[in-house]
């Protein structure tokens, strides 16, 4: 399973970015897919999740109504909505798929397949 991110950027605060990533490799809808961050110097960590028909998400609390994740398993794709960005969502943001779906914050261990990163900078 190969998973490709993409649709970072620079942004000011407040505004909007989409990240997308395909899939590839794989049936696309047996997969929990999930969104972390690594912050420069921190650890990576937990953004949001969606099961593999995308009826249930999971949010970190420091995105909750501002990111939206979705998928369309037409498409292979999953995406996260990025609004009101602020400086601390600065970092490298991965997505990660995994056959099980954890309705609650998963550990970055708890995902099998990662893509490659993408960048994401807020300035002020």
């Amino acid at each position: 399973v190969q998973l490709q991110a993409s649709g970072g950027g620079s942004v000011q605060v407040g505004g909007s970015l989409r990240l997308s990533c395909a899939v590839s490799g794989g049936t696309f809808s047996s997969y929990a897919m999930g969104w972390f961050r690594q912050p420069p110097g921190k650890e990576r960590e937990f953004v949001a999740t969606i099961s593999m028909y995308g009826s249930s998400t999971v949010y970190a609390d420091s995105v909750k109504g501002r990111f939206t994740i979705s998928r369309d398993n037409a498409k292979n794709t999953v995406y996260l909505q990025m609004n009101s960005l602020k400086p601390e969502d600065t970092a490298v943001y991965y997505c990660a798929a995994d056959l099980i779906f954890r309705n609650r914050d998963p550990s970055p261990r708890e995902y099998y397949y990662w893509g490659k990163g993408t960048q994401v900078t807020v300035s002020s």
